[in-house]
């Protein structure tokens, strides 16, 4: 399937992103051949940041949000028309910055929508603020002598809101990232994966990704046990990888809608404006 589009890219050369379009659009083609998802009822989002372009590189229907606000965005339409695959991506500031509490209620309500979190630890685009994610001691612009502040942990944030289905990523394992996305797609109600993706120019962190990740599914992680994922995301030393957490819970669209498509056309209640017409 081709998803790419006219649009010239403009991401710095090396940047992580690419890892994660890429990856992205290998999920969404394997899906579409295999005939779980169609192209068609598909609808992504971006926030304000390097990883708003994404929405320009892929060949789906797309909308620009403002700052923070994708999964809110894709939210509503999912409520709109509960027939389309909604997925937000967004960046470490834009979700943990000015979007967190977006992402803590679609967690606590289970919206059926996928949210990709583009981490790299800093504000690429205004060239090399701290985040919520960046380390302690980072140096950037907004901080010459070192951010004073810990950094997020997305992770736990999404445990404890009450996230059905949790996950990591490393743009420099492609194979296994495409893999989580895939079952990001196909789960249903609120998934999340946090991609550990480098900004080359203003946090290059990929020596230290590729020394220190390790992949889950390889060590018998089980993702149905919530304080072993609870665990999991905690670790420092080590940085895992893959699905933390998964399980069914009813989601907010069927709680809300129960069966009803409000985008789809209705026929008037012609007995009620008969009733009330008679009334008069």
């Amino acid at each position: 399937m081709n998803l790419e589009t006219y649009a010239e890219n403009t991401w710095c050369k090396g940047c992580g992103n690419f890892g994660l379009l890429n990856s992205f659009k290998d999920a969404v083609s394997e899906l579409v051949e295999e005939g779980a998802l169609r192209a068609e009822n598909m609808v992504i989002s971006s926030g304000i940041g390097c990883h708003g372009k994404t929405v320009d590189y892929l060949n789906l229907n797309s909308f620009y949000s403002l700052h923070g606000r994708a999964i809110s965005c894709v939210s509503g339409m999912k409520i709109a028309n509960p027939n389309l695959t909604v997925v937000a991506f967004q960046g470490d500031g834009d979700a943990f910055g000015e979007g967190i509490a977006h992402v803590v209620f679609s967690a606590k309500r289970n919206i059926d929508a996928t949210l990709l979190v583009h981490d790299n630890s800093v504000y690429g685009l205004t060239t090399g603020q701290f985040t919520p994610t960046s380390e302690k001691g980072f140096k950037g612009k907004s901080t010459p002598r070192g951010s004073i502040e810990e950094p997020m942990n997305p992770l736990a944030l999404v445990l404890a809101s009450g996230g059905t289905f949790v996950a990591r990523g490393f743009v420099g394992k492609r194979k296994h990232l495409v893999g989580l996305f895939k079952k990001a797609l196909l789960h249903k109600g609120f998934s999340f994966v946090n991609v550990l993706q480098p900004c080359v120019t203003f946090n290059n962190t990929y020596s230290r990704y590729r020394e220190s990740t390790y992949i889950l599914e390889d060590e018998g992680h089980d993702a149905t046990d919530f304080q072993a994922a609870w665990g999991k995301a905690r670790e420092t030393e080590r940085i895992p990888i893959g699905l933390l957490y998964q399980v069914e819970r009813p989601t907010f669209n069927d709680l809300l809608l129960e069966g009803l498509v409000p985008a789809e056309p209705r026929a008037p209640p012609l007995s009620a404006i008969s009733e009330i017409i008679s009334e008069r």
